[in-house]
């Protein structure tokens, strides 16, 4: 076995009934925001009996991103389904996307547009908020603590925000998304030579179709944290579920095309390692 695999087999340095984190040495932290997929016993009642199956998760990023523990990255991972909260999304619920469909803090359609709650059964305001202090704020408090001993150690953080998603959805984008969809809030959430190296990655390779702060963006995560001036730095990327699994029903992991995947996620999250403050081109 080798230090990659026992990296891999460590013990979390973390683990609450919300999350579980394991810290690296590097100045890098990867947060899956959307892999969760358990809903609290209390709420299952209030959702239509399709949301059980919670399909909009960002399935299996935790097992697609395993890897980068024995990179040096830290990585941490939420327990609960999006259905639940969403933990992408800030916490006054304002619109990610202005002008097109979104999904709320605590979501109530699926990404097909239907309904996810039983009639009458949809979070009041109140509840917004149990489930706010409940499940969100755990969550961020972890990456903000993370973040804070990392910039302590290393003088910068970078903060990677991998999701995934149903290469064709039209109640929220029209036709079929890139394969690779890198965001940066147009170039304000990371320094500019780390988004262009970056990029040139993606470039770099003919397998799989990319784009730059195209559809998305990133979402509060990556806005909220993304503050070089400050010494952080955040990306976010948004993959197609077919770069890694299947798209269809129970949305199966596939090895050979995430064998497939996993060294050029690989050379990115290189990339998010090696880069330092202050690097010229």
């Amino acid at each position: 076995m080798n230090a990659t695999d026992l990296a891999h087999d460590r013990a979390p340095d973390l683990e609450t009934d919300t999350f579980t984190l394991w810290r690296g040495t590097g100045p890098l932290l990867v947060s899956v925001p959307h892999a969760g997929t358990a809903i609290p016993d209390d709420l299952r009642p209030t959702f239509v009996p399709r949301a059980l199956a919670t399909e909009d998760a960002d399935w299996h990023l935790e097992k697609l991103y395993a890897f980068v523990r024995g990179r040096g990255a830290s990585l941490i991972v939420p327990r609960f389904a999006r259905y639940v909260i969403d933990l992408n999304r800030p916490p006054d619920n304002a619109p990610m996307y202005p002008g097109a469909n979104n999904t709320e803090l605590c979501p109530t359609r699926f990404f097909s547009g239907e309904p996810l709650y039983r009639e009458g059964q949809a979070p009041n305001a109140a509840e917004v908020q149990r489930r706010r202090a409940r499940y969100w704020q755990p969550y961020h408090d972890a990456l903000e603590a993370e973040l804070a001993r990392l910039q302590a150690t290393h003088g910068h953080a970078v903060l990677f925000d991998g999701h995934s998603i149903r290469s064709e959805l039209p109640w929220l984008f029209e036709g079929k998304l890139p394969d690779l969809n890198l965001g940066t809030v147009g170039g304000a959430s990371c320094d500019p030579l780390l988004r262009q190296r970056l990029a040139e990655v993606l470039a770099g390779q003919d397998a799989y179709t990319q784009v730059v702060d195209g559809r998305f963006k990133g979402g509060h995560i990556t806005r909220h944290y993304g503050q070089p001036a400050h010494g952080r730095h955040a990306i976010q990327l948004e993959m197609c579920w077919s770069c890694y699994m299947t798209e269809a029903p129970p949305w199966a992991w596939d090895a050979a095309h995430a064998a497939q995947v996993q060294p050029l996620l690989g050379r990115l999250v290189d990339t998010m390692l090696a880069w330092r403050p202050g690097a010229t081109a």
